[in-house]
Protein backbone atom coordinates (compact mmCIF):
# COMPACT_ATOMS: atom_id res chain seq x y z
CA UNK A 1 0.00 0.00 0.00
CA UNK A 2 1.29 3.50 -0.54
CA UNK A 3 2.49 5.82 1.78
CA UNK A 4 0.91 9.29 1.04
CA UNK A 5 0.43 12.86 1.96
CA UNK A 6 -3.37 12.31 2.91
CA UNK A 7 -5.15 14.54 4.90
CA UNK A 8 -4.80 14.65 8.62
CA UNK A 9 -6.08 17.37 6.43
CA UNK A 10 -9.70 17.10 6.30
CA UNK A 11 -12.07 19.24 5.03
CA UNK A 12 -15.62 19.98 6.66
CA UNK A 13 -17.82 17.31 7.70
CA UNK A 14 -21.24 18.31 7.32
CA UNK A 15 -24.47 16.56 8.53
CA UNK A 16 -27.25 15.99 5.74
CA UNK A 17 -30.29 13.56 5.56
CA UNK A 18 -30.35 9.89 3.30
CA UNK A 19 -33.47 7.84 2.91
CA UNK A 20 -31.36 5.27 4.04
CA UNK A 21 -32.62 6.35 7.96
CA UNK A 22 -35.53 5.90 10.32
CA UNK A 23 -39.71 6.99 9.83
CA UNK A 24 -41.28 9.56 12.44
CA UNK A 25 -44.69 11.34 12.12
CA UNK A 26 -44.41 14.95 11.80
CA UNK A 27 -48.39 15.83 12.54
CA UNK A 28 -49.56 15.85 9.35
CA UNK A 29 -47.36 12.73 7.75
CA UNK A 30 -44.69 9.85 7.64
CA UNK A 31 -41.42 11.93 6.91
CA UNK A 32 -37.66 10.51 7.00
CA UNK A 33 -35.38 10.68 9.92
CA UNK A 34 -32.62 9.91 7.83
CA UNK A 35 -29.62 11.16 9.28
CA UNK A 36 -26.73 10.67 7.34
CA UNK A 37 -23.04 12.35 7.36
CA UNK A 38 -20.72 13.77 4.82
CA UNK A 39 -16.44 13.36 5.41
CA UNK A 40 -13.45 14.75 3.92
CA UNK A 41 -13.03 16.61 0.20
CA UNK A 42 -9.42 16.87 0.19
CA UNK A 43 -7.03 17.85 -1.95
CA UNK A 44 -7.94 14.55 -4.18
CA UNK A 45 -10.46 16.11 -5.57
CA UNK A 46 -10.85 17.17 -8.92
CA UNK A 47 -13.87 19.59 -10.70
CA UNK A 48 -14.60 18.61 -14.03
CA UNK A 49 -14.28 15.08 -14.02
CA UNK A 50 -15.90 13.46 -17.50
CA UNK A 51 -19.87 11.98 -17.43
CA UNK A 52 -19.33 8.58 -17.38
CA UNK A 53 -20.55 5.87 -15.58
CA UNK A 54 -18.18 3.14 -16.39
CA UNK A 55 -14.94 3.77 -14.56
CA UNK A 56 -13.34 0.62 -15.47
CA UNK A 57 -9.74 0.42 -17.14
CA UNK A 58 -8.36 -2.33 -19.55
CA UNK A 59 -6.33 -4.40 -18.26
CA UNK A 60 -5.87 -2.92 -15.02
CA UNK A 61 -6.79 -4.77 -11.40
CA UNK A 62 -9.21 -4.40 -8.97
CA UNK A 63 -12.88 -6.59 -8.00
CA UNK A 64 -15.63 -4.78 -9.87
CA UNK A 65 -18.51 -3.69 -8.19
CA UNK A 66 -21.03 -1.68 -9.36
CA UNK A 67 -22.13 1.24 -7.04
CA UNK A 68 -25.73 2.82 -7.02
CA UNK A 69 -28.66 4.26 -5.11
CA UNK A 70 -30.94 7.22 -5.36
CA UNK A 71 -30.83 10.94 -4.89
CA UNK A 72 -34.23 12.74 -3.53
CA UNK A 73 -35.81 16.02 -2.39
CA UNK A 74 -35.39 16.76 1.23
CA UNK A 75 -38.93 15.40 1.83
CA UNK A 76 -37.10 11.55 1.76
CA UNK A 77 -39.26 10.53 -0.83
CA UNK A 78 -39.22 12.74 -4.17
CA UNK A 79 -36.47 11.64 -6.78
CA UNK A 80 -34.17 14.55 -7.93
CA UNK A 81 -34.27 13.97 -11.14
CA UNK A 82 -30.63 15.67 -12.51
CA UNK A 83 -28.72 15.59 -9.20
CA UNK A 84 -25.35 15.79 -10.18
CA UNK A 85 -23.13 12.41 -8.10
CA UNK A 86 -19.09 12.70 -8.40
CA UNK A 87 -17.41 10.16 -7.68
CA UNK A 88 -13.87 9.75 -7.31
CA UNK A 89 -11.30 7.12 -5.47
CA UNK A 90 -7.86 5.49 -5.76
CA UNK A 91 -6.95 2.72 -7.66
CA UNK A 92 -5.92 -0.88 -6.83
CA UNK A 93 -2.46 0.52 -6.01
CA UNK A 94 -3.57 2.87 -3.84
CA UNK A 95 -2.96 6.41 -6.40
CA UNK A 96 -5.23 8.68 -7.08
CA UNK A 97 -5.41 10.30 -10.60
CA UNK A 98 -4.65 13.87 -9.50
CA UNK A 99 -3.38 14.81 -12.85
CA UNK A 100 -3.80 12.89 -16.21
CA UNK A 101 -6.25 13.46 -18.70
CA UNK A 102 -8.00 10.95 -18.46
CA UNK A 103 -9.46 10.98 -15.05
CA UNK A 104 -9.34 6.93 -13.47
CA UNK A 105 -11.35 6.28 -11.61
CA UNK A 106 -13.12 9.90 -11.47
CA UNK A 107 -16.80 10.41 -13.08
CA UNK A 108 -19.82 12.30 -12.96
CA UNK A 109 -23.16 10.98 -13.30
CA UNK A 110 -27.31 12.65 -13.62
CA UNK A 111 -29.61 11.31 -12.16
CA UNK A 112 -32.82 9.83 -14.08
CA UNK A 113 -36.25 10.38 -13.86
CA UNK A 114 -36.89 8.15 -10.40
CA UNK A 115 -33.59 9.76 -9.04
CA UNK A 116 -31.31 6.85 -9.87
CA UNK A 117 -27.32 7.37 -10.33
CA UNK A 118 -25.17 4.20 -11.13
CA UNK A 119 -21.38 3.42 -11.62
CA UNK A 120 -19.57 0.45 -12.83
CA UNK A 121 -15.91 0.53 -11.33
CA UNK A 122 -13.14 -1.57 -8.79
CA UNK A 123 -13.15 -1.39 -5.35
CA UNK A 124 -10.94 0.87 -3.67
CA UNK A 125 -8.14 -0.52 -1.07
CA UNK A 126 -6.71 0.79 1.89
CA UNK A 127 -3.64 2.91 1.70
CA UNK A 128 -0.47 4.56 3.75
CA UNK A 129 -0.93 7.68 4.83
CA UNK A 130 2.31 8.36 6.75
CA UNK A 131 2.73 8.78 10.20
CA UNK A 132 1.47 5.08 10.66
CA UNK A 133 -2.03 5.39 9.62
CA UNK A 134 -3.70 3.53 7.22
CA UNK A 135 -7.19 4.34 5.79
CA UNK A 136 -9.42 2.28 5.46
CA UNK A 137 -11.04 1.85 1.55
CA UNK A 138 -13.81 4.65 0.56
CA UNK A 139 -15.33 5.71 -2.40
CA UNK A 140 -15.73 9.60 -2.23
CA UNK A 141 -18.72 11.18 -3.16
CA UNK A 142 -19.78 15.04 -3.96
CA UNK A 143 -23.51 15.23 -4.39
CA UNK A 144 -25.32 18.73 -5.99
CA UNK A 145 -28.18 20.04 -7.15
CA UNK A 146 -30.31 23.20 -7.16
CA UNK A 147 -31.82 24.87 -4.15
CA UNK A 148 -29.83 22.38 -1.69
CA UNK A 149 -26.03 22.45 -0.11
CA UNK A 150 -23.80 19.95 -1.82
CA UNK A 151 -22.94 17.22 0.11
CA UNK A 152 -19.51 15.91 0.29
CA UNK A 153 -18.94 12.08 2.00
CA UNK A 154 -16.71 9.26 1.82
CA UNK A 155 -18.58 5.37 1.96
CA UNK A 156 -16.76 2.73 3.60
CA UNK A 157 -16.98 -0.52 3.60
CA UNK A 158 -18.10 -3.46 6.37
CA UNK A 159 -15.44 -5.86 7.64
CA UNK A 160 -12.26 -3.11 6.78
CA UNK A 161 -10.12 -3.38 9.83
CA UNK A 162 -8.55 -0.24 9.49
CA UNK A 163 -12.16 1.37 10.43
CA UNK A 164 -11.42 0.75 14.04
CA UNK A 165 -8.47 3.14 13.97
CA UNK A 166 -9.37 5.85 11.23
CA UNK A 167 -10.41 9.33 13.07
CA UNK A 168 -13.28 9.48 10.41
CA UNK A 169 -14.55 6.48 9.41
CA UNK A 170 -14.98 5.32 13.21
CA UNK A 171 -16.86 8.69 14.37
CA UNK A 172 -20.32 7.68 15.40
CA UNK A 173 -21.54 10.03 12.63
CA UNK A 174 -20.12 7.70 9.68
CA UNK A 175 -22.06 4.29 11.18
CA UNK A 176 -24.80 4.61 8.49
CA UNK A 177 -21.50 5.07 5.63
CA UNK A 178 -20.12 1.64 6.32
CA UNK A 179 -22.16 -0.28 3.70
CA UNK A 180 -21.62 -3.94 2.65
CA UNK A 181 -20.52 -4.99 -0.08
CA UNK A 182 -23.25 -7.65 -1.55
CA UNK A 183 -22.91 -10.04 -3.67
CA UNK A 184 -25.88 -9.98 -6.94
CA UNK A 185 -27.59 -12.96 -8.68
CA UNK A 186 -25.09 -12.84 -11.10
CA UNK A 187 -22.15 -13.15 -9.20
CA UNK A 188 -21.56 -9.79 -9.14
CA UNK A 189 -20.24 -6.80 -6.37
CA UNK A 190 -22.60 -4.10 -5.45
CA UNK A 191 -22.88 -1.30 -2.98
CA UNK A 192 -26.02 0.68 -2.30
CA UNK A 193 -26.27 4.49 -0.94
CA UNK A 194 -29.05 6.61 -1.29
CA UNK A 195 -28.63 10.44 -0.61
CA UNK A 196 -31.49 12.86 0.30
CA UNK A 197 -30.73 16.81 0.04
CA UNK A 198 -31.07 19.30 2.58
CA UNK A 199 -30.91 23.51 2.29
CA UNK A 200 -28.34 23.61 5.41
CA UNK A 201 -25.53 21.43 6.53
CA UNK A 202 -24.15 21.53 10.21
CA UNK A 203 -20.72 21.48 10.48
CA UNK A 204 -18.77 18.24 11.84
CA UNK A 205 -16.87 18.69 15.31
CA UNK A 206 -14.31 16.63 13.96
CA UNK A 207 -13.96 19.25 10.99
CA UNK A 208 -13.93 22.09 13.46
CA UNK A 209 -11.45 20.89 15.50
CA UNK A 210 -9.31 21.15 12.74
CA UNK A 211 -9.80 24.08 11.98
CA UNK A 212 -10.04 25.67 15.61
CA UNK A 213 -6.33 27.46 16.17
CA UNK A 214 -4.30 30.55 15.14
CA UNK A 215 -3.69 31.92 11.98
CA UNK A 216 -0.82 34.77 10.40
CA UNK A 217 -1.71 36.71 8.00
CA UNK A 218 0.63 36.05 4.79
CA UNK A 219 1.45 39.91 4.51
CA UNK A 220 1.41 41.14 7.83
CA UNK A 221 3.04 38.46 10.20
CA UNK A 222 1.60 40.45 13.61
CA UNK A 223 -1.95 40.01 12.37
CA UNK A 224 -3.28 37.09 13.81
CA UNK A 225 -7.37 35.55 13.70
CA UNK A 226 -7.91 33.02 16.63
CA UNK A 227 -11.00 30.49 15.41
CA UNK A 228 -12.17 28.18 18.56
CA UNK A 229 -15.35 25.76 18.63
CA UNK A 230 -18.15 25.67 21.12
CA UNK A 231 -21.35 24.07 21.17
CA UNK A 232 -20.57 22.82 18.18
CA UNK A 233 -19.91 26.36 16.16
CA UNK A 234 -17.08 27.65 14.67
CA UNK A 235 -16.49 31.19 16.30
CA UNK A 236 -14.01 34.11 15.67
CA UNK A 237 -12.21 35.86 19.23
CA UNK A 238 -13.00 39.22 18.65
CA UNK A 239 -10.43 41.59 21.09
CA UNK A 240 -10.36 41.42 24.86
CA UNK A 241 -13.97 42.53 25.63
CA UNK A 242 -16.31 40.68 23.11
CA UNK A 243 -16.09 37.14 23.64
CA UNK A 244 -16.01 36.50 19.99
CA UNK A 245 -18.29 36.13 16.91
CA UNK A 246 -19.74 32.79 15.41
CA UNK A 247 -20.14 31.70 12.22
CA UNK A 248 -22.24 29.21 10.35
CA UNK A 249 -21.61 26.84 7.75
CA UNK A 250 -23.04 27.65 4.15
CA UNK A 251 -20.88 24.97 1.85
CA UNK A 252 -17.82 24.51 0.08
CA UNK A 253 -15.83 24.83 3.23
CA UNK A 254 -16.70 28.43 4.15
CA UNK A 255 -18.61 30.10 7.18
CA UNK A 256 -20.35 32.93 7.16
CA UNK A 257 -21.16 35.31 9.88
CA UNK A 258 -24.60 34.79 11.63
CA UNK A 259 -27.52 36.97 11.32
CA UNK A 260 -26.26 39.06 8.39
CA UNK A 261 -27.86 39.49 4.86
CA UNK A 262 -25.58 37.54 2.42
CA UNK A 263 -24.31 40.55 0.97
CA UNK A 264 -22.45 42.02 3.93
CA UNK A 265 -21.52 38.62 5.65
CA UNK A 266 -17.92 38.28 6.35
CA UNK A 267 -16.89 34.82 5.21
CA UNK A 268 -14.31 32.62 5.83
CA UNK A 269 -13.03 29.77 3.22
CA UNK A 270 -10.87 27.01 4.47
CA UNK A 271 -8.96 25.12 2.13
CA UNK A 272 -6.75 22.11 3.19
CA UNK A 273 -3.09 21.98 1.95
CA UNK A 274 -1.31 19.19 0.99
CA UNK A 275 1.22 18.50 3.80
CA UNK A 276 -1.20 19.24 6.59
CA UNK A 277 -1.59 22.86 6.69
CA UNK A 278 -4.76 24.87 6.37
CA UNK A 279 -4.99 28.36 4.48
CA UNK A 280 -8.17 30.60 5.27
CA UNK A 281 -9.26 33.38 3.22
CA UNK A 282 -10.75 36.09 5.00
CA UNK A 283 -13.31 38.13 2.75
CA UNK A 284 -15.21 41.07 3.30
CA UNK A 285 -16.59 44.46 2.67
CA UNK A 286 -15.31 47.77 3.79
CA UNK A 287 -17.51 51.01 4.74
CA UNK A 288 -17.34 52.38 1.47
CA UNK A 289 -18.64 48.78 0.03
CA UNK A 290 -15.03 47.61 -1.45
CA UNK A 291 -14.02 43.82 -1.37
CA UNK A 292 -11.12 43.23 1.16
CA UNK A 293 -9.96 39.85 0.47
CA UNK A 294 -7.16 38.26 3.02
CA UNK A 295 -5.27 35.23 3.51
CA UNK A 296 -4.03 33.61 6.55
CA UNK A 297 -2.42 30.27 6.92
CA UNK A 298 -2.39 28.55 10.29
CA UNK A 299 0.01 28.40 13.05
Amino acid sequence: MQRRKFLQNTALCAVAVSATGFVHFNGESYAGDCETTSDILGPFYRPDAPLRNNLLIKGAPGMEVRLTGTVKHKDCTTPNQGAKVELWHCGADGKYDNASDEFRYRATALCDAKGNYAFTTILPVPYDVGNGMIRPAHFHLLVSAPGYQSLVTQLYFSGDPNIATDEYASASTAKRRILEVKSTAKGGKMVLFDVTMTEKLAAEPAALDKLTGTYTDEKNKNQKTIFFKRDGQLWRKAGEIIYGINYDYIGNNTFAQSGLPSGLQRTYAFEILEGGSVKVTDTSLDAKGNKLVRVAIKD
